[in-house]
């Protein structure tokens, strides 16, 4: 029978000197989920990742892996494989004999390993490169290779280290493709670290986003956009205006602020309010409406200032009469939008407005 959780990590804490990179980190990861460790540099994914690799020691705190205590292990007993940005094959071994090495370590007979790596090159959809050395590929068929010999000997789970990092964009964005169909492919266990919010969003079954050595939220990438629980992860995953606001009242139905220049703002139910208490309200560009639409709650009058087309999208930067910017994004059209200097009003809708009390 299945465990229910692949990996528990509880109460983790990892400090060098006086400096804290690790502060009570705990999460689950279920069996053939794709987990993503997202934030800034220092955020304490990277120090979170090798502490569950068995790469560096903790000060406290347990990790288990298919419910067995692993905390004390060292990395060749735990059952997982680990992709790094710099691909660490070995130079002078065929592309076979790389991913054949962790077979050979586990004395696996040598029928099986032909048959093994074989099996993972066809995965990989590289089976043609067995003999040649590693220099002889290109940066995204060493990174393949390197996805190959992480699972060739089936690790409990897999750990990948911003396997990303050093390729150019579009070639980035090919192997996110492929990694996120070798994930439904195998059904394999994956956490991820990266520090780009886009590959994060594109990968990840749930993303865990990371800021000053804590976990601030752990949700679906929907969540984390629409449903951020903090200003850092509103600011950290894609566009947003943030506005300051005061709560007047507080319905069954809804809530309403004062906002920019005393405006009415209407927002959704939110738990742990209070009248008079300040906020700041989110609103993401892409829900923001111009002209305003006749069933939106919220209507603000504004100028606009500029406006930037950016292929599929144009950016429109407003501003109300109290001063404050408000960005809106439309997809593109080849229709008049308005000039800037021009009066227009924007809107949206209260399910829109995300009230944000940290």
């Amino acid at each position: 029978m299945q465990p229910e959780c692949k990996l528990t990590v509880r109460n983790v804490k990892k400090s060098y000197g006086a400096v804290v990179a690790l502060s009570d980190a705990s999460f689950d990861m279920k069996p053939g989920e794709f987990l993503t460790l997202l934030g800034p540099s220092g955020s304490g994914k990277t120090t979170l990742l090798w502490a569950i690799a068995g790469l560096s020691d903790l000060d406290s705190g347990i990790i288990s892996i298919d419910g067995n205590d692993v905390t004390s292990l060292p990395p060749y007993k735990r059952d997982i494989g680990m992709v790094f940005q710099s691909y660490a094959l070995f130079p002078h071994l065929t592309i076979f004999e790389n991913i054949a090495f962790p077979l050979r370590m586990r004395k696996v007979s040598s029928s099986n390993i032909v048959e093994k790596v074989q099996k993972v090159l066809d995965i990989v959809e590289l089976p043609h490169v067995a003999n040649r050395l590693p220099a002889e590929l290109s940066g995204g068929q060493q990174q393949r290779i390197a996805l190959a010999r992480s699972i060739v000997y089936s690790p409990s789970i897999i750990l990948m280290d911003e396997p990303l990092g050093a390729l150019d964009k579009k070639l980035r964005d090919n192997l996110k493709r492929e990694i996120r169909q070798l994930h439904r492919k195998l059904g394999a266990t994956i956490l991820y670290v990266t520090h780009d919010q886009e590959e994060a969003m594109a990968l990840s079954d749930r993303v865990c986003v990371m800021n000053n050595a804590k976990i601030e939220q752990i949700g679906t990438p929907a969540d984390l956009y629409f449903r951020p629980a903090s200003v850092f992860v509103a600011e950290f995953l894609g566009e947003s205006n943030l506005i300051e606001a005061t709560v007047r009242d507080i319905t069954a139905s809804h809530v309403t602020m004062e906002g920019p220049g005393r405006a009415a703002v209407k927002s959704s139910p939110a738990n742990d309010l209070q009248v008079s208490q300040k906020v700041r309200f989110l609103v993401r560009p892409e829900n923001i409406s111009i002209p305003a639409l006749q069933d939106h709650d919220n209507k603000l009058e504004a100028t606009l200032r500029e406006t930037l087309m950016i292929g599929q999208t144009t950016k429109l930067f407003a501003e109300l009469a109290c001063g404050t910017e408000i960005v809106c994004t439309q997809l593109t059209r080849d229709d008049r939008l308005p000039a800037p200097r021009e009066k227009i009003t924007l809107s949206w809708s209260r399910e829109s407005t995300v009230i944000l009390t940290a």
